[in-house]
This record gives C-alpha cells, sequence and structure tokens, in this order.
C-alpha cells in the first residue's frame, strides 16, 4: 500500500473578488482536517472569474467555490468556457486506465449549477425568491448511502444562499453517465413549486452541493447581521424566522454538523483512495 503524506488541493475561486465567507471556511476545512490526519497539506487558489485561472492536472483534489451572480448569464464568457474546459480535463484523467489515483472534485453551489449545465443533467433556472438562511436538507435513497454524507441526520441542516436552482432532473441522462440525486430541498407543501435539487453524485469522482457544506456559525452569523441579508430574510420570511436562524448558529445538530463532516468526509475519500493507490509498473 502507498501511503501519500503530502496532500496538494486546487480551490477554485467563483467569487469574483466580492467579499465572502465561503473561501475562508474552505480554507480553515482543509487546515483543520490536515492537522488532524497529521498531513503535510497544501493548497493553491484559483481566480477562475477575474484572471480566468484554472489549476492543472497535478492536484489530488479539486473544490470549487460558491459564487455570486447568474449561472446562466456566463454562457459564452471567456471564463465560463476555460472552466468547462478544465472539468472535460478533469474527466478525461479519469478515463485513463493509468492514471491512478483518480481526480476528485467537489463542486459548491454556483460551482453546482454550472456542472449541471455541463453535463445537461437537469434545468438551471432563476428562483420566484432568494433562498437564504438554514433550512432542512433531506436525503434521497442514494444520498442515505452517500460516504460524503456520513454521519449527518435525515434531514441534516445547511446553509443555503442563492436566487437559482437546480429542478427538472433528466433521469434518462442521469441513469446514462451513472449519475444519482442525493438530496432535495426542504418540503413545501404550502406552495406550488417544484423542489429543488440540493446535491448529486456525477460520477464516482464528482460529487456536488446546492448548499454550502463549508459555512460556519461565525460567517453565517456575519452574513445575518448584515443589513441587507437581514433584510431578504425578514420580508420573505418574518423577523421571528430571522432570531430563529441566528439562534440556530449555536446548535450543535444544525450546520455545525454539515460543516465538521460533509467536506472533511470528503477529503479522507481522497486520502483513501491516494493510499490504496497501486503505482503502475
Amino acid at each position: 500500500m502507498q501511503n501519500r503524506e503530502h496532500i496538494r488541493i486546487a480551490i477554485l475561486d467563483l467569487y469574483a473578488g466580492e467579499p465572502n465567507q465561503g473561501m475562508r471556511c474552505i480554507r480553515e476545512i482543509i487546515n483543520q482536517w490536515g492537522d488532524f490526519k497529521q498531513l503535510n497539506v497544501e493548497f493553491d487558489e484559483f481566480d477562475v472569474r477575474q484572471q480566468l485561472a484554472v489549476p492543472d492536472t497535478s492536484y489530488d483534489v479539486y473544490i470549487s467555490s460558491g459564487g455570486p451572480g447568474s449561472p446562466l448569464e456566463s454562457e459564452g464568457t471567456e471564463w465560463e468556457r476555460r472552466y468547462f474546459d478544465w472539468i472535460a480535463r478533469m474527466e478525461q484523467w479519469n478515463l485513463e486506465a493509468l492514471h491512478v489515483p483518480k481526480k476528485k472534485v467537489f463542486f459548491i453551489c454556483h460551482s453546482f449549477q454550472l456542472a449541471c449545465r455541463y453535463f445537461q443533467l437537469a434545468t438551471v433556472c432563476k428562483r420566484k425568491s432568494t433562498a437564504f438562511g438554514v433550512f432542512p436538507v433531506h436525503m434521497l435513497p442514494y444520498g442515505k448511502e452517500e460516504p460524503v454524507f456520513q454521519g449527518l441526520t435525515d434531514p441534516f441542516f445547511a446553509v443555503d444562499s442563492r436566487d437559482y436552482q437546480v429542478i427538472k432532473p433528466k433521469r434518462e441522462k442521469l441513469k446514462a453517465m451513472g449519475a444519482h440525486l442525493l438530496a432535495l430541498e426542504k418540503i413545501r407543501p404550502h406552495v406550488p413549486f417544484e423542489r429543488a435539487i440540493m446535491g448529486i453524485r456525477f460520477n464516482e469522482h464528482f460529487i456536488g452541493t446546492q448548499f454550502h457544506p463549508e459555512a460556519d456559525a461565525e460567517g453565517m452569523h456575519m452574513y445575518l447581521l448584515r443589513e441587507d441579508k437581514k433584510q431578504t430574510v425578514i420580508q420573505n420570511h418574518g423577523k421571528a424566522k430571522w432570531q430563529s436562524m441566528v439562534e440556530q448558529l449555536q446548535d450543535p445538530d444544525k450546520i455545525l454538523r454539515t460543516h465538521n463532516h460533509v467536506l472533511p468526509n470528503f477529503l479522507d475519500l481522497v486520502l483513501t483512495a491516494q493510499q490504496q493507490a497501486v503505482v503502475p509498473a
């Protein structure tokens, strides 16, 4: 067995220079995971939207962030073309039998929506209203078997922050490429809208979530105290909902559990694949 004590991670930053908590949270999870596993972990960040930067195939694992704006209006832009070319290179690498271990990729929120467009697995469209806050996420059968979701409850709670959504899965396309739906958004019997897809296992090595698994209580608390975010929640859900969301941030069974399990579980899969890799003769 080959024991890889050194892990190289590429973080694709899709925030286009806008202030955010997502990148901080991703960095902290990587550093804490590396310390816990006693690994030599290094990571590089690639500003996809401003600098048109994407990583090469030399990294062990890739995490693609959330980001602002429309996942539809970027169609035809140079940065999206390069981003989709990068996904294609990751796919091609994994198809080569001699390439071991395979490259694992995690797509978060905006990246998840782009990946759904790239693979043409579902409809990506604008929501009727902004989803922002801490919401329950309901697992589907494959979600209950997904190693990345190990340790979560059903439903589990996650941070949702988006104006767009992924709906209307293309079942035949999913089946053809071996993809599986993992989770749906909260049950809303009072509205006549289809529930959005919250997670997809695209293939053996690619996975993505509509929610923010990296979010922590500190970052979410700062967001909720921002006047624009506070007013968004109050206008859509009322002040009592905003107050309850602030209180929920201290509940270890809410977003803290999601923060402590999803990305660390994903990184554990990478480490296991590294340790089990057999170098071709």
